[in-house]
């Protein structure tokens, strides 16, 4: 078997689809993939990523069915609507095309429960009453009494201790306006653990499964989004640490800091551009500005498959339009030193990848 150059572009599967990004009952078959893969491994040269002498790790952010979907609860539709299955259709082809370069593939998976501090459920107004999606909550509103933590979650949150729960949301809130990066936001419940939308968008997943079987590469995950006294946008932190007590609320994920800081090259893109996609790329600029703000040159942002958040009024426009900061915050990594690229450019045409 003769090994294909790392850089040159496969075809695109028989089986592959391009209108299945859009359907979101579409699931792979895992026993079909491994048995194609088989094939396409000796077609086309395809080495074990386990020998590949540079590691080009692909990190697909949120790429799951409640976001991916107008189905789902917080579908990310962009400006055009269409968003997010465009995005994940991009990110598919892209993995086929490239699938002899790319050494690991890891997906994200925002994960949550019932009552989270992000979701309604947490929240009771004045009158007892579930608050909306998509509004604020601010420490002030807490202090007035506008809004307060649902009671009925004290025996299992905290033990009964009330009091201390409404000071640790006062506390929260206040951290999240200290570093000024968001205000508590409420959204729509998403991506519940066992819910159908917590899957991967299937078309990605049948690329990222295809990639594993034909390269001999783990399907790695790494999970987020837990703990319910906080929000965890950023695969690599959630964003407060610490109680309002002074004990440890959460901690920052430090292993997968380091697989992505010790990767020849990263990629990244998911969803949204504006929110977790964002937040995990300020965290990982962070990081690396600490220890050699050289190394942001080995991260490439697929800016063609990411896409805001925008929330429609029904009137034609947008209640809310995310689009500006997501824009800002791309220009801001790109003068930090990292790539912006798109999926359909060829790998051998991006500057400062030496894939040999």
């Amino acid at each position: 078997m003769k090994t294909q150059s790392k850089l040159k572009e496969l075809p695109l599967p028989s089986f592959y689809k391009p209108a299945n990004a859009a359907a979101y009952g579409y699931g792979p078959n895992a026993l079909a993939l491994q048995a194609e893969a088989q094939t396409w491994r000796g077609a086309h040269g395809l080495s074990a990523s386990a020998t590949d002498s540079f590691n080009l790790h692909l990190l697909l952010i949120d790429v799951q069915k409640d976001f991916c979907f107008p189905e789902g609860s917080l579908y990310v539709a962009g400006r055009s609507g269409r968003g997010a299955i465009d995005d994940s259709r991009r990110i598919a082809e892209f993995v086929y095309k490239n699938l002899g370069a790319l050494t690991n593939v890891t997906t994200t998976l925002d994960t949550h429960f019932a009552y989270q501090i992000f979701f309604p459920s947490f929240w009771v107004d004045q009158n007892d009453q579930p608050l909306t999606a998509y509004r604020e909550i601010t420490r002030e509103q807490i202090e007035r009494g506008q809004v307060r933590p649902n009671p009925a979650m004290a025996k299992w949150l905290c033990g009964g201790n009330y009091p201390w729960l409404l000071k640790q949301v006062k506390y929260y809130c206040e951290e999240l306006e200290r570093a000024g990066k968001y205000t508590l936001y409420l959204w729509p419940p998403h991506c519940l653990l066992g819910g159908d939308g917590h899957a991967i968008a299937g078309v990605v997943q049948e690329a990222r499964l295809f990639h594993s079987f034909a390269r001999g590469a783990q399907s790695w995950a790494e999970v987020k989004g837990g703990n319910p006294l906080t929000e965890n946008y950023s695969v690599l932190r959630p964003e407060v640490l610490s109680r309002h007590d002074g004990q440890p609320l959460a901690q920052r994920n430090t292993q997968f800091l380091k697989t992505l800081l010790t990767a020849d090259a990263v990629v990244i893109a998911g969803q949204a551009a504006s929110h977790c996609v964002k937040s995990s790329i300020d965290d990982l600029l962070g990081e690396i500005l600490a220890q050699d703000a050289a190394l942001a040159r080995k991260v490439y942002l697929l800016t063609d498959c990411m896409s805001a958040v925008t929330v429609p009024d029904g009137k034609g426009g947008f209640a809310a339009d995310f689009t500006p900061q997501a824009e800002s915050a791309l220009k801001r990594f790109a003068d930090a030193g990292m790539h912006l690229v798109k999926s359909t450019d060829p790998l051998a045409s991006w500057p400062d990848l030496r894939i040999s």
